[in-house]
């Protein structure tokens, strides 16, 4: 069972980046898929998740508009395109995912029973 991320780098503010995270072992169909996000000498914040049950979407306030999620199940892939970058956005990323039903939990990271080994994104000039 593992999740690879992939897609970080380097990019302008207001640049765009758009991670990827493959799912092997089991199927991305019946989880619920997250991505989180943490910066040097910060907590892991939670940035988007994506429900098991309706597919619905949901972003922090600091993303919203801005980065999109995604799962393709034929794939079985799931996606963060990160547009208007900013400095702050920069961090390590992570890809995760649940087979949890408890949609209150799906902003903290304890929901998540799969992670990704994380990807850097650097927004600089």
């Amino acid at each position: 069972v593992q999740l690879q991320a992939s897609g970080g780098g380097l990019v302008q503010p207001g640049g765009s980046l758009r991670l990827s995270c493959a799912a092997s072992g089991f199927t991305l169909d019946y989880y619920a898929i997250g991505w989180f996000r943490q910066a040097p000498g910060k907590e892991r914040e939670w940035v988007s998740s994506i429900s098991s049950s309706d597919g619905s979407t949901y972003y922090a306030n600091s993303v919203e508009g801005r980065f999109t999620i995604s799962k393709d199940n034929a794939k079985n892939t799931m996606d963060l395109q990160m547009g208007s970058l900013k400095p702050e956005d920069t961090a390590v990323y992570y890809c995760a995912a649940s087979n949890s039903v408890i949609l209150s939990m799906i902003r903290d990271p304890r929901f998540y029973n799969y992670w990704g080994q994380g990807t850097q994104v650097t927004v600089s000039s």
